[in-house]
């Protein structure tokens, strides 16, 4: 399960216009920095760029999972954008991307950077996932998502 304070609506972008790899890492470094406390958008970009550089974070049926360790950061973050078009992302399938979660975790956290990214390999490599995401028509609902909550027990919602 992801932590509960990684994104919030304020952090998803539907139907984003980006029609490049390099607009994606950008729109991403937007969302992903927060007002007047850094890392400022421009570093962000430039630690997912320098981490693309290493190998694509395309990980196949239209998803793409940019991240980096940031120093200075206090705790993950994560922003996510559903394309208006698939944009190409050199993923492991050759195949177009259209769905991109970003994530930033402290530059001392190694293994929550990686459980972090094995629970979102996990959540978007579900193609049940994947298409709810693709029909949603709010960040509300993306966030719902990522996010389930189970339904409440009928006994107790009757009385």
């Amino acid at each position: 399960m992801l932590p509960e304070e990684l994104i919030k609506e304020e952090q998803i972008s539907l139907d984003d216009p980006a029609a490049s790899k390099k607009k994606v890492l950008e729109h991403l470094a937007r969302l992903l920095s927060r007002e007047g406390k850094p890392p400022s958008s421009e570093q962000i970009y430039e630690k997912l760029l320098e981490r693309e550089r290493l190998g694509s974070t395309g990980m196949g049926h239209g998803v793409a999972l940019p991240h980096a360790r940031v120093a200075g950061l206090k705790q993950p973050r994560g922003a996510f954008l559903r394309l208006a078009e698939p944009v190409e992302f050199d993923a492991l399938d050759e195949g177009p991307v259209d769905l991109v979660f970003g994530l930033l975790v402290p530059d001392d956290e190694v293994e929550e950077h990686l459980a972090l990214l094995g629970e979102l390999a996990r959540l978007f490599g579900d193609s049940g996932t994947l298409e709810r995401i693709r029909q949603a028509r709010t960040a509300a609902e993306v966030l719902y998502i990522l996010y389930p909550h189970p339904l409440p027990d009928a006994a107790t919602s009757h009385s």
